[in-house]
């Protein structure tokens, strides 16, 4: 799951953006209310973050664009100016008495004191560049994210939009240089990509400048999105192609090459780095401030180690119990597992057909999924959410599926992004879990819930905590068992139970890799052991954990809780306890830490006592 700034009501929004950034109401430079302090503070941040002001889907293409045709700045200055940036704003949230705020506005002021305070934890580390650990990744590098946005999320709808676009690609070139530049630097301190990780970014990118420029994705996508926009004229597009297609050339192209020498120019560098980021100077302590970060918690690596190992344990039992059943009885959990994944009768053709079938059966499943939310929430998003197949340009480095919010104008619906690089790592057992997690009741439910929200700044609205909406996600898979989605399908159930399983495994892999000198091959071996999945697929999974260590541990810390603090509700309130109720506590105060959602489940359990 992607950090992205999300937000709902444009059109007021903009009015508040352009009022706030005038100066409107203010107090010796403080807004006079926390809120347009907040608002003015995510303006500054998202025009120093164009790709992020597109990805929110506000004014793109209206008079009040002035982003859609740039992009960010790599590069040490940028870091800097970032750090700066937070200590500032976070002097400018500590000049309101907290004490004299509403309750909402209590909330609001713990979530940016938060936010920035953590963000600037990472300052004593001079060797990370502006794009965070590594500029260049097979994952979460911007060699791979960039081409996407610009397929993905760069929305052209008007004139104006098309040749921002073509602009942003002339652009390109400059920020891949940019990336480059920084990978080189971080080098000389040190800091060199894991093997593993080096090889696949150089196939991705040679991938990228194979295609002739004309055929390439960020061209006929282009090309595509064009057709679809009337006020084009045949005159036009030819001549916005043509632009794209020397982009590409000229441009993109190029850079990519020069990417290309210098990530083989590190090949020897990179020989001995070991893959987790212990190895780093100061290693140890940037761990402790990622696992900090991503589960909102001061767990050690230890502490959330033994407890993956116990989630292991007690899964892998119940696991055991419904194989069995399945008259499935010879060998470890894992092994039977992986029987499984190669079974014909859960396999769809690994062809174009079968990828057709595959994003089908998604839209069916969560369709029908749909429909009984009702039941369960006071508030169900309208808003629709369609499944697509992951970008070509980031399908060899993704992992299974992701999910991207409907932008805000209506431009873009919230999409279900899933890989499809290889059937055989998509078994039809574990369709439903996939869908519930990134869909419904996951995901969308989840941040479409946020962008509705009402009365709240934009922080409020944003998923900024991996914890929270990864762990709001998982629990999602949990709750689709219990109110009997897996009902008759034991097979979907033994799927919903290896992907739970394998977030327990996550917490053991993750914190081995980087805190106790696992190798690459030693995580791969334990997870496709334990949770018998697809090697392939565990090895893009155990890569993705190399370059943004601890937010695989977001998943379970945040489940965990979520489930503990509905156990507490239960125990506390009897017969008074409402789920509708519960699931509105956890999701209509957007996107929070878990110490705060904690405080929120105990104010509504007080709440419900005194009514009583």
């Amino acid at each position: 799951m992607k950090k992205f700034w999300r937000i709902t009501g444009w059109t007021a929004l903009v009015l508040a953006i352009v009022l706030g950034y005038a100066g409107y109401r203010t107090i010796w430079g403080t807004p006079f209310t926390l809120n347009a302090l907040a608002n003015r503070q995510a303006l500054f941040f998202l025009i120093k973050n164009p790709e992020l002001f597109t990805a929110v889907g506000i004014a793109d293409g209206t008079v009040f664009d002035h982003h859609s045709d740039k992009l960010a700045a790599v590069g040490v200055a940028k870091r800097d100016q970032d750090y700066a940036d937070a200590e500032q704003y976070l002097a400018e949230v500590r000049r309101f008495d907290r004490a004299k705020l509403k309750p909402q506005e209590q909330i609001t002021y713990d979530i940016l004191v938060d936010l920035y305070s953590t963000s600037l934890a990472f300052k004593r580390f001079d060797w990370l560049s502006s794009e965070g650990l590594y500029p260049i990744a097979p994952m979460w590098g911007g060699e791979v994210m960039l081409p996407s946005f610009l397929e993905s999320q760069h929305v052209v709808k008007n004139e104006k939009t098309a040749r921002n676009y073509v602009k942003r690609l002339e652009a390109t070139g400059t920020k891949l240089d940019g990336l480059t530049a920084e990978m080189e630097r971080q080098a000389k301190l040190g800091v060199v990509l894991p093997p593993a990780l080096l090889e696949r970014s150089l196939v991705l990118v040679h991938d990228a400048i194979e295609p002739k420029p004309a055929d390439h994705a960020l061209v006929t996508s282009f090309v595509t999105k064009m057709e679809k926009v009337k006020e084009l004229d045949a005159k036009t597009r030819d001549e916005l192609k043509a632009a794209a297609i020397a982009a590409v050339t000229d441009k993109v192209y190029p850079a990519f090459a020069r990417m290309k020498v210098a990530l083989e120019g590190l090949r020897e560098a990179s020989a001995n780095q070991a893959a987790g980021v212990g190895r780093l100077p100061d290693g140890a302590a940037y761990y402790a401030a990622m696992l900090k970060q991503m589960t909102t918690t001061d767990y050690t690596p230890a502490e959330i180690h033994e407890m993956g190992l116990k989630e292991v344990e007690r899964i892998s039992a119940e696991m055991d119990e419904l194989l069995k059943a399945q008259g499935l009885a010879k060998g470890a959990v894992g092994e039977r597992m992986q029987a499984l994944t190669k079974d014909p009768r859960f396999l769809l053709p690994n062809d174009d057909a079968g990828r057709k079938e595959a994003l089908a059966r998604f839209q069916k499943i969560l369709d029908e999924m749909n429909a009984r939310m009702p039941q369960y929430f006071r508030t169900v998003p309208t808003t629709h959410l369609v499944v697509e197949r992951e970008s070509l340009a980031a399908e060899k480095g993704a992992a299974g599926a992701h999910y991207e919010p409907a932008a805000m104008d209506g431009s873009r619906p919230g999409r279900f992004v899933v890989t499809l690089r290889d059937l055989g790592e998509l078994p039809t057992f574990g369709m439903k879990t996939l869908a519930y997690h990134e869909g419904i009741p996951g995901h969308h439910f989840q941040i479409a819930t946020a962008q509705n929200l009402k009365d709240l700044p934009l922080i409020r609205q944003q998923t900024l905590y991996s914890a929270y909406a990864e762990g709001w996600a998982l629990y999602a898979e949990r709750f689709a068992a219990e109110i009997g989605a897996y009902k008759d399908d034991p097979f979907g159930d033994l799927g919903r139970l290896q992907a739970e399983l394998f977030r327990a495994v996550r917490l053991v892999v993750d914190t081995g890799l980087h805190a106790d000198g696992w190798s690459r091959e030693q995580a791969i071996k334990y997870m496709v052991d334990t949770a018998g999945m697809h090697e392939a697929e565990v090895t893009s999974e155990v890569e993705r954990y190399m370059g943004l260590p601890g937010q695989a541990c977001a998943y379970k810390v945040g489940q965990l809780k979520i489930l503990a603090l509905r156990e507490k509700a239960k125990l506390a309130l009897g017969d008074k306890f409402d789920i509708k109720a519960f699931h509105a506590v956890v999701l209509e105060n957007g996107g929070v830490p878990l110490t705060l959602l904690e405080r929120f489940v105990d104010e509504w359990i007080a709440s419900v006592k005194g009514a009583g």
